[in-house]
């Protein structure tokens, strides 16, 4: 089940997960969180998984009569236990948090912001005199100073070195790329996974492109043969070279990119954006302490509790960056417009009616000239309505106005 975009149910029974994060798939109860493209996991274990079946059943048994069949034995059992343990990494990688920071409910309020970092003193308020939040401030890491930004969908600061990622909708810490291959974020909480996994996925091409080849030098030795002839007579060994030497250069290629990273202490993000050099780069400390770093230190609990159940009576929450002041929760699928991607996506009948009980209330107050209760918070918004709000609004008041029409042209 993906979660949407706009809103975020809190039924009860339902996964406190799905209120903080963005678009996540969980499994046994929010034990594995997965990326949105959960199916590329499959695709990569196919592409892992096949060649070792052929190996095993095609190159092995030529294999065992080459060589003592204790040797032979070993080998094998070797090939399929390192496989194993690949996919226990890629899953490992895959299915946990990678390092998501929670979303605030309401946007952090400028004089709460005492967190040693500075704001521009003369960033301009918004058009009603009220202060409004700058879209970067600074920090202090390491003795250099360091700009963050303001993300408008989880409405906070960033850390340093996190990033919102795109595609899983987060902000994710230390956030380095969103991988295709194993469907997730790679962040401060699974990176060593995923080198862990590239690393010893490059090992395992390398083997078996070794004993392939060993297999093929075996016929031409006993057929005396060419190497053309010897590939004739095992095609899968031929075919099983050719994968895995193509396959090596690119998870190899990967593997060497990484070993650089972790040396320098950068990410990729940090790589393709900000091109540190050595002096520049405030979170190197040097090749030895970078390397325990990233092996040798212990990874961070996740800051999000995705098992954890909300209760029976607790509110809905609207995930956009603009509040309403008004709470609502779909349930049964209709038509929506989806403010953070423009597209349509399903909403609930009943959340219409509740949306239009909620306007006429608000409208029925204006009209008798009193205004709502408000609190500290209340005041610094101002009770506005974004314009993706309004668009929602404007889009029900049509729907509702053609049902009104339809009923009064039956009457008559």
């Amino acid at each position: 089940m993906i979660q949407l975009l706009s809103y975020v149910s809190r039924r009860k029974g339902t996964l406190a997960g799905y209120v903080l994060s963005g678009v996540q798939r969980f499994c046994l109860g929010g034990r594995l969180v997965f990326g949105p493209d959960l199916r590329s996991i499959f695709l990569t274990v196919f592409l892992i998984v096949m060649p070792v079946i052929l190996f095993c059943s095609f190159v092995s048994p030529k294999l065992l009569n080459e060589f003592p069949h204790s040797v032979a034995n070993l080998i094998i059992a070797i090939c399929v236990l390192f496989t194993g343990y690949v996919i226990i990494l890629l899953f490992l990688t895959s299915g946990r948090d990678p390092g998501i920071i929670p979303r605030n409910s309401h946007p952090p309020e400028p004089e709460d912001e005492g967190d040693g970092s500075s704001i521009s003193a003369d960033w301009p308020g918004n058009q009603n005199g009220a202060p409004s939040l700058p879209p970067i401030k600074e920090v202090v890491v390491n003795g250099m100073v360091v700009k963050v930004k303001y993300c408008q969908t989880c409405m906070l600061y960033r850390p340093p070195r996190c990033s919102h990622c795109s595609i899983c909708n987060n902000c994710v810490e230390r956030f380095d790329h969103h991988c295709p291959w194993v469907g997730q974020c790679i962040g401060k909480r699974n990176y060593r996974f995923f080198f862990m996994f590239v690393s010893s996925t490059t090992m395992l091409c390398l083997y078996v492109f070794a004993f392939c080849w060993v297999n093929i030098r075996k016929i031409m030795d006993a057929h005396d043969c060419n190497l053309w002839r010897a590939f004739l007579k095992c095609p899968v060994s031929g075919i099983l070279i050719l994968y895995t030497f193509v396959a090596a250069w690119f998870v190899g290629g990967l593997t060497a990119f990484h070993l650089y990273l972790i040396f320098t202490n950068q990410t990729t993000y940090e790589n393709f954006r900000y091109r540190y050099d050595g002096k520049m780069n405030p979170y190197n400390r040097g090749c030895a302490l970078n390397i325990v770093d990233i092996f040798f230190s212990k990874i961070p609990s996740s800051r999000n509790n995705f098992r954890a159940k909300v209760k029976g009576d607790s509110s809905s929450v609207f995930t956009t960056s603009m509040p309403l002041g008004h709470a609502m929760s779909p349930e049964i699928p209709k038509r929506s417009f989806d403010i953070e991607t423009g597209k349509r996506q399903a909403v609930a009948a009943e959340d219409f009616e509740d949306i239009q009980s909620q306007m006429e209330s608000v409208g029925g107050l204006e009209r008798c000239g009193t205004q709502p209760r408000r609190t500290n918070w209340d005041h610094k918004l101002n009770w506005e309505m974004s314009p993706d709000i309004r668009m929602l609004a404007g889009e029900f008041e049509m729907e509702r106005g053609f049902t009104e029409r339809q009923k009064i042209n039956g009457g008559l």
